[in-house]
């Protein structure tokens, strides 16, 4: 059986791309997502939970521009989590910051591109995990700038720095909705997504992160 407290308001505006996280160093979670009431910018929140009860710390804007396709990623090791991004506001270019959160409040690193041109915008979402074998956050998403291919970036955080390794395509075709998850026994990485050259059809890979 499963049982609900009661609803809490966080953003009273239209709010789309809703993603969210835990942050167990802090034990908070956290919220992104583009807040319509405020000019579609990418924005952050933190909320705490007792009981079936939860209460929100302050709105903060991470990207002063309109913002989509948000994922994010817990680095346990580093204690810091890192937002992915599709900044509107800089040619549609995959983005990223590191968020460290302190108490209900959270602050972020610098920005930082890891596409040099737009990302597909029909891919609809991209995905970002943490691998603890390996150390880094992977980011998969549709490269707009290589046909609309499947690929998966490696990131590095130190501080509230990231840095990105080489990126690796999964899948020659045009790719969208991509979802993945760590599977901690193989140590490996799951991405599955939708494979529009193949009719749409379902698909699946495993990428062996732990060894890149």
């Amino acid at each position: 059986s499963i049982s609900f407290g009661s609803p809490v308001t966080f953003n009273s505006s239209a709010t789309y791309y809703i993603v969210s996280t835990f942050d167990s160093t802090s034990n908070k979670v956290i919220l992104a997502y583009k807040d319509g009431g405020n000019s579609f910018y990418g924005t952050a929140i933190v909320g705490d939970v007792s009981g079936t009860s939860i209460s929100f710390g302050s709105e903060v804007v991470f990207e002063s521009a309109n913002t989509d396709l948000i994922s994010l990623a817990h680095d346990t090791a580093q204690n810091k989590t890192l937002f992915s991004y599709k900044d509107n506001g800089n040619s549609q270019r995959g983005t990223a910051r590191v968020a460290t959160v302190s108490g209900t409040s959270i602050s972020f690193g610098a920005v930082v591109t890891f596409t040099s041109s737009a990302m597909y915008s029909a891919a609809e979402t991209i995905s970002s995990v943490y691998n603890s074998l390996s150390g880094k956050i992977y980011v998969i998403f549709a490269d707009g700038g290589n046909s609309n291919r499947g690929t998966i970036i490696p990131a590095t955080i130190s501080g509230t720095d990231v840095t990105f390794g080489s990126t690796v395509v999964f899948e020659t075709g045009t790719t969208a909705y991509p979802s993945a998850v760590y599977d901690s026994n193989s140590s490996a990485i799951v991405v599955a997504y939708e494979d529009e050259d193949n009719s749409q059809a379902g698909t699946g890979v495993v990428y062996q992160a732990g060894y890149s």
